[in-house]
């Protein structure tokens, strides 16, 4: 027989408590009262425990998106600031030099 390993193991000890207070916060939010249980919710009924379990990751992932959102604005916010920077390299700006030029072929045959 094949030993079972849990998954579902708390990658940061310190989250433990957070994440405690979350699932009695949306646990109360779906309309199961902890409380009746005596702050236990080993023996509610699966369906219950789905729907808290369900929003619980609803709410992770939102965080983890609106996370990468903040991190991804930060980041081309910076870029921005760092490409309007003037760069200062010790001597004077020069003009601007083009590669375009207009020249015109007088040779051209007129018909």
């Amino acid at each position: 027989m094949a030993r079972q390993s849990r998954s579902n193991r708390i990658l940061n000890p310190q989250a433990r408590q957070a994440l405690d207070q979350m699932k009695y916060e949306i646990a109360s939010q779906v309309g199961v009262d902890y409380n009746a249980y005596g702050g236990y919710l080993g023996d509610i009924p699966a369906r219950e425990a789905g729907r808290i379990g369900g929003q619980m990751v609803k709410h992770m992932i939102a965080a983890a998106e609106q996370s990468l959102i903040s991190q991804t604005v930060a980041g081309t916010q910076a870029s921005f600031a760092q490409a309007l920077r003037p760069q200062v390299s010790g001597t004077f700006p020069t003009e601007p030099t083009s590669t375009y030029t207009t020249q015109t072929n007088l040779n051209v045959p007129k018909s």
